[in-house]
Formats: C-alpha cells, structure tokens, sequence
C-alpha cells in the first residue's frame, strides 16, 4: 500500500514557504487543536479543548484521568492519528503532556511532548 501524502498550509513561523506535507503537517493540526479552547472556533463548538480549564486545578488522580480523556477526544478527531500512550507531569508553570502518536496507516510511532504554558497561554512542542 503506497504511503497518502498529506498537504496542508502553515503560516506559523513560515517565510516563504507556507506548505507543509505529512508528519509536520498533522504534528501542526494537532497543536492548533490544543490552542484554541473549545467553542472559539465560530461555527465549531466541538472543536478546541478544555484543557486549559485543568491548569489550575490541583493533580489528583480524578482530574489525570479527565485530561487523558480530554487528549484522546482531541486527538480522536483527526482520524490520520492514533494514540498508543499518553503521560501528564504537572509542572510549576503550566503542564507537560507526552504522547505516542502513530501516522495511519503506517506503523511508526514518534513521542511528541506538549507544554501548556499558564504564563503565555500556548501550547507548544519541546
């Protein structure tokens, strides 16, 4: 089965070239998805996260859980990814959060780590 391309277009932290193609491309779909909070998106309710609304919270195992299945309900709606394994390590300044993304319908798997920062209210890859 040949590998499907995917093609996107990306402005962020762009010069010239605004296209970006497969890993880097879902790696950039999945971050957007993590920095706007569900509702934002005019005409999208369901799309965005609540993740931020935990940041503040104190980590006990209940809310763990309630992040984990926050970031398998973001992530599920991209159907060109599936996670295998996900972490959450609260930090001083905001939380970080591991995952093991796999690309459909390859079989590769790569960590990504995501910072929520509570002092810039973003999201970003480390």
């Amino acid at each position: 089965m040949a590998m499907q391309t995917f093609i996107g277009f990306n402005t962020i932290n762009q010069v010239k070239k605004f296209t970006l193609t497969d890993f880097p491309l879902i790696k950039q779909d999945l971050l957007n998805a993590f920095n706007i909070r569900q509702g934002e998106l005019p005409g999208r309710p369901d799309y965005g996260t609540i993740l931020w609304n935990f940041l503040f919270e104190a980590q006990i195992e209940e809310l763990q859980n309630n992040i984990v299945n926050e970031v398998q309900r973001v992530a599920g709606g991209d159907p060109r990814v599936f996670i295998s394994d996900i972490q959450v390590f609260p930090q001083d300044n905001g939380m970080l959060i591991q995952l093991e993304l796999t690309v459909n319908p390859t079989t590769d798997a790569e960590r990504l780590s995501i910072f929520f920062d509570i002092t810039s209210r973003r999201a970003s890859y480390i």
